[in-house]
């Protein structure tokens, strides 16, 4: 039987009559975010950090069903860290590094997703989608505590949208009448399936791929290492590829390839589900199923991020497939970009033009994430004899050659997003300073005093100096960069002087509040700083 546990969401927002329900008029907010999921909530808490008034509206009450999107990335939890509940989603998850793939009955060979040392969080967790939520909706409860101007409202049904310009009409259904209300922007976070989406008229332009995969989450005490095993054409025949990943609470990811041509009311039969367990697992193995669905690969996003008011984020504005952990993951570094940005146009320190950079560097990641995605959905899924032979061929050598492992292609997983040559990048003028800090990339964590790097930089715009002097904050158009220094005394491990020195001696490096770098020199020049915090906010 169905785990029940399961099949009952954290309600965690039930229902309120709001004073916007009895108000004479539209009330006007500053900012209305659409759906309570993990993109959605992290926008609002995002912004209500910065002391901007945000509303959450959700159809539902409280964290939807299901295991759903389980691997999260460290720079997910970095991002989340950085607003208050990183810490927590790791002591709640299962820390994994290491992956290993798998032909037949035989291991092809391994991979480590993070060998190196001096990262305050690991390469991966896997957690439940539901409890990342509640992570983050607890947090907005603190939030809200302490003065943040963040409202959740449940049971507030979005049924038409219209961007009037200046300002955007919303219509809502409650469970005891409707009413209307206004927004200077709103946020679409309603999911793939999103309903604002199709309220103006729009859609996705991309892949669907003619292949099935069954998820079944099951409870169970195993002795299978905390690691992630992918099987192509596995002995058990349960299906044409199978992956397993541990969860929180004895809970295992298992996933099923079963093919484009199938019955999937048949296929969600319990005892259909437990044929493929108990072919996988053995008829000896205790099992108890908590949750199951079936999904297709997509490959696609919308044309456009922006829409006037209106800016999409998450699944609601691009699909990739499961295999990466690339759609939650991205849907974080979504909203990163967005928050500040946001904040900034609002706060009237930059000019709105500044969001379509939002635009253009997530359809970047989009993009990024959609060719890796495809990629790895057309090794997975051969669609014709020959490229069968050929993935075959790959997984043959690979497991006495070590060429032919870069070819395996079993997920690229999720990694943070580079702008490069994107235009709110500034000059990099750090003569041999290292490519993985280059201009446009997300700022390594690395060990500093008692603690990390990233923690210090913070949310705001940072100038970071390593060896070398800068005034203690820098103060351009209403925007203020602080400084952070470090000194060769306080590197103690040396991974800053590597990670961000490469050959050079000293450095300064501009950082944005997404912790991506817009600028780096080899020493503090105030006339090209100030205009690198310029052009990062838009206004060259």
């Amino acid at each position: 039987m169905l785990d029940d546990r399961y099949s009952l969401a954290f309600k965690l927002y039930p229902y309120e009559r709001s004073a916007d329900q009895d108000a004479e008029t539209p009330v006007r907010h500053p900012v209305v975010v659409i759906g309570g999921g993990p993109i959605g909530v992290a926008t609002a808490l995002d912004l209500g950090l910065q002391g901007i008034p945000v509303v959450v509206l959700d159809d539902h009450e409280g964290i939807g069903m299901g295991s759903r999107a389980i691997c999260f990335a460290k720079r997910s939890l970095e991002i989340a860290d950085r607003y208050g509940c990183g810490q927590e989603m790791v002591e709640k998850g299962v820390v994994w590094n290491l992956g290993k793939v798998f032909h037949e009955d035989r291991k092809v060979f391994e991979f480590n997703l993070l060998p190196e040392e001096g990262h305050q969080y690991p390469a991966f967790i896997n957690l439940q989608q539901p409890y990342f939520e509640r992570f983050l909706v607890d947090r907005v409860r603190e939030a809200q505590a302490q003065g943040a101007p963040i409202e959740i409202r449940g049971k507030n049904r979005v049924d038409a949208v219209e961007d009037k310009g200046d300002r955007v009409a919303i219509d809502i259904t409650t469970p005891e009448d409707s009413y209307k209300i206004t927004a200077d922007w709103v946020i679409g976070a309603d999911g793939a399936g999103s309903p604002l989406r199709g309220m103006l008229g729009l859609d996705f332009e991309g892949r669907v791929f003619e292949d099935s995969f069954l998820i079944a989450d099951i409870r169970m005490h195993a002795d299978f290492p905390t690691e992630r095993w992918f099987w192509f054409e596995p002995t058990h025949k349960a299906g044409a590829s199978t992956l397993l990943h541990k969860q929180p609470d004895d809970v295992w990811r298992v996933d099923f390839q079963i093919g484009w041509d199938v019955d999937r009311k048949e296929e969600l039969k319990e005892e259909n589900i437990r044929k493929r367990l108990d072919a996988m697992l053995g008829p000896d193995v205790s099992y108890d199923i908590v949750w199951t669905s079936i999904y297709t690969f997509q490959c696609r996003r919308m044309k456009d991020f922006r829409h006037g008011r209106v800016i999409f984020a998450g699944d609601a504005a691009h699909q990739v497939s499961p295999f990466g952990a690339r759609g939650a993951n991205s849907g974080m570094q979504d909203v990163d970009n967005l928050g500040w940005k946001l904040g900034l146009v609002i706060e009237g320190k930059a000019p709105e033009s500044l969001l379509d950079s939002y635009d253009e560097e997530r359809k970047h990641g989009a993009d990024e994430n959609i060719l890796n995605s495809t990629r790895s959905t057309d090794f997975i899924t051969p669609k014709s004899k020959i490229s069968h032979t050929f993935r075959n061929a790959v997984l043959d050598l690979a497991e006495q050659y070590a060429f032919a492992r870069p070819l395996v292609n079993s997920g690229r997983l999720s990694v943070p997003c580079v702008y490069d040559g994107l235009s709110l990048n500034g000059p990099d003028a750090l003569n041999g300073g290292p490519a993985r800090t280059r201009v446009g990339a997300p700022c390594p964590d690395a060990p500093l005093g008692d603690g990390f790097l990233l923690p210090k930089l913070g949310g705001g715009f940072t100038i970071l100096t390593i060896n070398a002097e800068a005034p203690e904050a820098l103060t351009e158009d209403g925007v203020t960069a602080t400084r952070v220094a470090v000194s060769a005394a306080e590197d103690a491990t040396g991974l800053i002087a590597e990670r961000y020195l490469g050959d050079a001696e000293a450095a300064v490096y501009l950082v944005r509040p997404d912790q991506h770098v817009a600028a780096r020199w080899d020493a503090y020049d105030e006339q090209a700083l100030r205009a690198a915090l310029r052009k990062a906010c838009g206004k060259e």
